[in-house]
């Protein structure tokens, strides 16, 4: 199912602006309330809908992630990824989602549709934990990140896993199925 527009707005839990009301922005503002006030994340690290962007061919695409968690000096440490669907689904592309963030690759992510949850190792791809339990705490975090070591991705390795990412997401957010869809044209597609 594609996100849709429901005509309406709603106050944005991070920015405190009117933002377009979705048939999954509901979700996403529940989620972003959960990580600030159950698990201690500080708004302020806290960015919603950050885009990444790609190139597949010659074609630049634009997927935009849920959540990126930053640290004090400014680099992702963490994504987010809101799913509708079965989150096992969404692993793969979550895990190369965060290996392709700019200024990434962030060692860890988090597949979710507020109901289950996967907390996934970046580096290896391996599932930590399962359910909402698996949300870290933001202090937990830190010391998750804290023992990590993330290289940057190769140029033969960021072209697999841009591949791999397109293949995932580049039918949903770059060429739509449906004439009823209303997913926004993507930005960067001539």
């Amino acid at each position: 199912m594609h996100e849709a527009s429901l005509g309406g707005t709603l106050r944005d839990y991070l920015s405190g602006e009117d933002i377009d009301e979705t048939t999954f922005e509901e979700f996403r503002q529940l989620l972003a309330q959960l990580l600030v006030e159950e698990k201690g994340y500080p708004k302020e690290r806290l960015k919603a809908k950050v885009p990444l962007t790609y190139s597949v061919d010659g074609e630049d695409f634009e997927r935009p992630i849920d959540y990126v968690v930053y640290d004090a000096q400014g680099t992702p440490i963490f994504i987010i990824l809101f799913c509708a669907g079965d989150v096992v689904t969404f692993e793969r592309e979550t895990v190369c989602a965060a290996r392709l963030i700019d200024g990434g690759p962030v060692p860890f992510a988090l597949v979710t549709d507020t109901m289950e949850a996967s907390l996934l190792d970046v580096k290896s791809g391996d599932c930590l934990a399962r359910g909402m339990k698996a949300v870290p705490e933001y202090a937990e975090l830190q010391r998750m990140v804290d023992s990590v070591e993330m290289a940057p991705l190769t140029d033969e390795q960021r072209e697999k896993q841009t591949r791999v990412f397109h293949t995932y997401c580049g039918f949903i957010y770059g060429t739509c199925c449906s004439e009823s869809c209303s997913l926004p044209p993507n930005p960067l597609k001539k």
